[in-house]
């Protein structure tokens, strides 16, 4: 068994003013990556703002992360970063800003590389900066987790950097989501279940990963009527947002497995919200693992307050829906996905072309 997650993390009411010393503790300049509004609407930016001025902390923003931002906004954002010479990076938002500011924390602690270096590792590079995470959204978790999953447009996807980075400090605050379009809420809690899921049906899991997964999936199966909702409480909101930090611990110890693999290419060519890309594998994925071992998917159901897989699979097409694609787009998905050995792998058992294509005929609608 193994268990690594080295983040300062805080989940409370004024997580923020709380813990302004440990947000000083890290620097003297500070780097402010986030998105183009949600972090002024939300309260979020005002709050780092405010502990910023009264410890005389120096700043910069960078508003410009856009949604799966990618890897040529990382060079430009970092570029900026070392200009102004911070020596700590402050990231704000949900997981794109959050990913971003990973990315270029690297950047600014090496200047002599270009983004290069986020395309293919290097060797030597120095440890990134110092960085501080303020999720507002309620699925990433990367405010906990060492991920930052960029945008490659050179080819047509999108995938992880290719180094670790843990924020030093997580602050956590329920209250950000409160402004949140219920939209953004639902496709960043379905993120957050597919971590779950992802982590615990995994070839990586042990006893550690699970213990946390099973955790998340209870909190997950008292929040999951309020999806449906039009608006949320603060009680709700908190619980989504420890739900979401619990399931970012737990893919901190596994990585993601197959329908996360499956998203990316929906996410880049038919424009589907992160998360809403990842639930709709989530029930075929629960599905083929249940013809190997109906005991753990049985709990996994019992844990969300689903009779079975079928109610399960009911309950997530109600909720985001699904999307269409070609026949000739579903066979070279396929395709892609029997040949990464590496992504396979992370499943416990052997997948046949045929379960393969029915991850993508279950979960899609396929035009003929």
């Amino acid at each position: 068994m193994k268990f690594f997650n080295p983040t300062l993390a805080f989940v409370e009411e004024n997580c923020v003013r709380n813990h302004a010393e440990d947000i000083k503790s890290l620097g003297t300049k500070a780097y402010i990556v986030t998105g183009r509004s949600s972090s002024r609407k939300n309260g979020s930016l005002d709050d780092v703002l405010s502990v910023l001025h009264e410890a005389g902390t120096e700043y910069v923003i960078f508003d410009q992360v856009e949604e799966n931002p990618s890897v040529e906004t990382v060079e430009v954002a970092a570029e900026l970063g070392k200009q102004f010479g911070a020596d700590f990076v402050i990231g704000i938002g949900g997981g794109s800003p959050m990913d971003a500011a990973k990315s270029i924390a690297v950047l600014m602690a090496n200047p002599e590389e270009s983004g290069e270096c986020l395309r293919s590792a290097r060797i030597g590079l120095r440890p990134a900066l110092p960085l501080c995470a303020v999720p507002t959204t309620c699925g990433t978790g990367s405010e906990i987790t060492a991920v930052s999953v960029l945008t490659y447009h050179e080819l047509g996807t999108k995938k992880s950097m290719p180094y670790k980075v843990f924020p030093k400090l997580a602050l956590i605050d329920g209250k950000y989501l409160l402004k949140a379009p219920m939209s953004i809420i639902v496709s960043t809690a379905v993120d957050a279940l597919a971590h779950l899921i992802e982590s615990y049906l995994n070839s990586a899991a042990d006893t550690y990963n699970r213990m946390i997964s099973s955790y998340g999936l209870q909190l997950w199966g008292e929040i999951k009527e309020c999806l449906k909702l039009d608006s949320l409480d603060i009680e709700m909101a908190e619980k989504l947002m420890l739900t979401s930090t619990v399931a970012g611990m737990a893919i901190s110890q596994t990585g993601t497995s197959i329908p996360h693999y499956l998203s990316y290419t929906i996410t880049y060519e038919h424009g589907v919200s992160h998360g809403r890309a990842c639930g709709m594998f989530l029930s075929e994925y629960v599905k083929l693992y249940e013809k190997h071992n109906k005991v753990e998917t049985g709990k996994i159901c019992g844990w969300l307050g689903f009779e079975d897989t079928e109610a399960f699979a009911a309950y997530l097409r109600e909720l985001i829906g699904t999307v269409g694609i070609t026949e000739k787009e579903c066979d070279l998905y396929v395709a892609d996905l029997l040949g990464n050995k590496g992504k396979l792998a992370t499943f416990p058992y052997e997948i046949s072309p045929e379960e393969a294509l029915k991850l993508y005929t279950g979960s899609l609608n396929i035009a003929q």
